[in-house]
């Protein structure tokens, strides 16, 4: 089994693709040893394969299961000697749609994997961040979560929650010597975009997007605001022109905001 051998170590949820597989790439780059996880065991090995077997500890990983997160921090620590220098809590989902036309089933999902399964990475990891010294945690919520969004209502309500989790675990950990931020972004060239109102939908949230002229940014970018989320002072890390534009107004517009989003809600078929 491959070993950080000193080297600072990071533990990704959703490392199979798009935030999380990128974030692998840009932390090896920079030397350090990742942790890789998901429930895409095919993706999880082609994201290994690019950044070395050396320089990762690979395995699957249900964030909604706590045993799936007891077997992974016994597998980390014991290729990182008992330590963790960082969380990446990123592991999500999505449902695009009319809140009646999204099965309740599927809103189980979203917020047994965006809420619960941030919780539970907590949970299981607190033990090795309190061992290392200078530990971050870094939950990805979304510009949904300082913007109510239409036809996102639970991914919308899901990352609202973490939100809040990311500014109650920062002050609650202070005595820890644990900081905890939260990756903001805006739209991102990620497989999330491709979710429907069900899962294999063929009506997408990327169509509308072309449609409206969204403006999309590169998951490169995502990735080097997760390493200034780790080594920052502040607690969110906006990314996208769009992202930081909707932290601003909210804070100093919201009813210009609420009654823009009002306005343009999309008329039901």
């Amino acid at each position: 089994m491959a070993g950080a051998n000193g080297r600072k170590a990071i533990f990704i949820t959703g490392a199979a693709s798009g935030i999380g597989a990128e974030t692998a790439r840009h932390f090896a780059r920079k030397g350090w040893f990742c942790g890789l996880y998901d429930v895409n065991e095919m993706g999880l090995k082609a994201v290994a394969g690019e950044i070395g077997a050396e320089n990762c500890h690979v395995a699957k990983l249900d964030v909604t299961r706590r045993a799936d997160w007891a077997a992974a921090m016994d597998g980390f620590s014991a290729a990182t000697g008992g330590k963790m220098n960082a969380l990446f809590n990123n592991a999500g989902i999505g449902r695009h749609g009319w809140f009646e036309e999204i099965p309740a089933e599927e809103a189980d999902l979203i917020i047994d994997i965006n809420v619960k399964g941030v919780v539970n990475g907590v949970y299981a990891a607190l033990p090795l961040l309190k061992a290392t010294p200078g530990a971050r945690i870094v939950n990805t919520a979304s510009s949904a979560g300082i913007v109510g969004a239409p036809q996102l209502s639970v991914y919308s309500a899901s990352k609202w929650a973490v939100r809040g989790l990311t500014e109650a675990l920062d002050a609650e950990f202070r005595d820890l010597g644990i900081r905890v931020t939260t990756l903001m972004p805006w739209f991102v060239d990620t497989p999330i975009l491709e979710m429907g109102k069900t899962a294999g939908a063929n009506e997408k949230m990327s169509d509308q997007m072309k449609a409206n002229g969204a403006k999309v940014y590169p998951v490169s970018m995502a990735a080097e605001k997760v390493w200034d989320a780790v080594h920052g002072d502040d607690i969110y890390y906006m990314v996208g022109a769009e992202a930081d534009r909707a932290r601003f107004m909210t804070r100093w517009l919201p009813g210009v905001v609420r009654k823009a989003i009002r306005k343009n809600v999309p008329a039901r078929d």
